[in-house]
């Protein structure tokens, strides 16, 4: 692949741009806009010269220091829509889903689907373990905020947890019926742009589709499930 030049990343920002006047004009509260923006460029600028050098060094103890650190943030994120009351206790029922649903999904396709050898590669680990984490943070922030609403509007706590339940997978499963037909994930893509066969493309795609489909409806059931024995 040919290297982007600085230019050309320049006019990328030019339809986000456009957003952002989209809210100004409409009276919305652009600050989030301009804060996510440039926590994007920074973070991904920072990681792009991490990565360098982490994928040098062969150690299972920076990678999993690596992967402790992203399931912290994970966390903090997923929680981010709810009071910061309900952000106390809830954050470690988050850490707590991600870590064992996201966790349990990646032991099993890196043990047993691609059998990453060593399983700490960082160059494979970390990559998956960035989408299992993510995916299943997005599941749990919709279904967190979509359970409380629900029992502000007098829901019974069991069809509350099922709504909530749903509402989350719903990003997740239009990926599931959009990848091929609307899109062609990030993934897929990047391996195709890379020279790759589409077919083997296609093979690692549905790994990971099956992996965050798994992993988020996994985690969110615990959270919902841990969130349930405290109501009761």
């Amino acid at each position: 692949m040919t290297t982007i030049p600085i230019i050309n990343i320049g006019l990328a920002f030019f339809p986000v741009v456009l957003v952002l006047v989209v809210m100004f004009y409409w009276s919305l509260n652009i600050t989030d806009g301009f804060v996510a923006l440039s926590r994007m460029l920074i973070q991904l600028l920072l990681i792009g010269y991490a990565l360098t050098w982490v994928f040098s060094v062969d150690s299972s103890l920076l990678v999993l220091a690596i992967l402790s650190f992203m399931l912290l943030v994970a966390s903090s994120i997923a929680v981010r829509p709810l009071s910061d009351q309900q952000k106390k206790g809830d954050y470690w029922r988050a850490l707590f889903s991600i870590a064992l649903g996201g966790g349990l999904t990646l032991f099993f396709v890196v043990f047993f689907v691609l059998n990453v050898d060593p399983w700490y590669k960082p160059t494979t680990i970390i990559p998956l373990a960035g989408m299992i984490f993510a995916s299943s943070m997005n599941t749990i922030s919709i279904s967190a905020e979509r359970f409380i609403m629900e029992l502000k509007n007098g829901s019974k706590e069991s069809f509350a947890r099922n709504q909530a339940y749903k509402t989350g997978l719903i990003p997740v499963f239009n990926s599931l019926l959009a990848v091929g037909l609307v899109s062609l994930p990030g993934m897929m893509t990047g391996q195709i742009l890379s020279g790759v066969s589409p077919l083997i493309a296609v093979r690692y795609q549905i790994v990971v589709m099956c992996m965050l489909t798994g992993a988020s409806g996994i985690a969110a059931a615990i959270y919902l499930h841990l969130r349930m024995t405290k109501l009761e």
